[in-house]
């Protein structure tokens, strides 16, 4: 016959270990899904994935490394409902593989299924660009051109109104002194006039 304190020492260690078994399957998280890398560019890429509906999701984990090479670059981030990160600092014309995993609470869930893409050559980048395709840099470079454009044509716009003024007032000048020009001319004329005689007719000598 078992002893009760063996009974009840089994007894609370089966629930313990059924208690654990709860914990663990409600912190149990999915590997992410549709893990897929976006906006390839030379030097950095965006990795995008999707996780179970549920899942209590916190933050992720995010591996990075170059095809035949063991170095690895690992990214982190928690108290986030983000579902993208950004890939920076990447070489042109390389490989890589990336693994994504989701974080919570519990811990963190097993890996996603190994993504492998390609950084593309500079030239390559260059070549497949549209001739209407504009970049941010060239957009900066236009309206500095266009700025430095409006400056010159507000200098110079300036300088013609400052021209046109001074004619104006020269003119005014010209046209105030008109009227005082005349009347010395006038004067000067009417000095240099031989003087009539009031009873007129000219005088003759007695012989």
């Amino acid at each position: 016959m078992a002893k009760p304190g063996l009974s009840a020492a089994v007894l609370l260690l089966l629930l313990g270990c059924l208690s654990v078994s709860s914990v663990n399957a409600d912190t149990l998280l999915s590997a992410p899904l549709n893990v897929t890398i976006r906006e390839i560019e030379v030097n950095s890429a965006v990795v995008t994935w999707e996780i179970l509906e549920g899942d209590p999701v916190i933050g992720f984990a995010i591996t990075q490394q170059k095809k035949d090479v063991r170095m690895l670059r690992f990214i982190q981030e928690v108290n986030t409902t983000t579902r993208s990160c950004a890939l920076w600092d990447l070489d042109e014309d390389t490989e890589y593989i990336v693994h994504v995993q989701s974080i919570s609470m519990g811990g963190s869930s097993p890996p996603s299924e190994p993504v492998l893409f390609r950084t593309p050559k500079e030239s390559e980048k260059m070549a497949s660009k549209s001739p209407d395709e504009v970049t941010m840099e060239e957009v900066g470079q236009a309206a500095q051109l266009r700025a430095g454009e409006l400056i010159i044509i507000v200098v110079v716009l300036i300088m013609w109104a400052g021209v046109i003024a001074l004619f104006c007032r020269q003119y005014d000048i010209i046209k105030d002194n008109e009227p005082n020009n005349n009347k010395d001319k006038a004067k000067n004329s009417s000095e240099c006039s031989t003087p009539e005689h009031p009873q007129g007719g000219l005088l003759r000598s007695n012989v």
